[in-house]
């Protein structure tokens, strides 16, 4: 088995990253009428290589081809005088899956939360996946919290 390799993305990754970007938001029905607009997808690859940001990128390669992303940013909060982490996206090839590559990812955003002062790593998944809650229930706790919103968009 191959060891998965995960790295900053860099703008030539672009191809590359837009492959994953669209299979995220396909799994989470982002598509069709529902889809993000191209600004949103621009807007956000131009974040990650913004120093004014918070938002961070990852990608994690598997013989020579990118096979997941990881997107991720930093909060204050008024629990806590660090910087709070949230993995604001998580997604591997559907191929690839099963060989380690998401639990790279989440490792390696441990890894830049801790060397950026944070103390807590969260995010939050769809009820219904639980493919990745299997993963998750091993690498993190659940909190317990249920997540509300309301769309605020005209």
């Amino acid at each position: 088995m191959s060891k998965v390799a995960v790295r900053a993305v860099t703008k030539e990754d672009f191809a590359n990253w837009s492959v994953l970007w669209e299979g995220y938001n396909q799994f989470y029905e982002r598509t069709g009428p529902n889809a993000l607009p191209e600004a949103v997808t621009l807007r956000t690859w131009s974040r990650f290589f913004d120093g004014y940001e918070p938002v961070h990128a990852l990608v994690a390669e598997l013989d020579g081809r990118l096979v997941g992303l990881a997107h991720y940013l930093y909060h204050r909060t008024t629990s806590r005088i660090e910087a709070s982490c949230y993995l604001n996206d998580l997604f591997t090839s559907p191929d690839v899956r099963g060989q380690g590559v998401g639990r790279a990812l989440i490792e390696a955003v441990y890894e830049q939360a801790k060397l950026a002062g944070s103390t807590v790593v969260y995010w939050q998944t769809h009820e219904t996946n639980e493919t990745a809650q299997k993963l998750y229930s091993q690498v993190a706790d659940r909190s317990g919290f249920i997540v509300y919103r309301k769309s605020l968009a005209q």
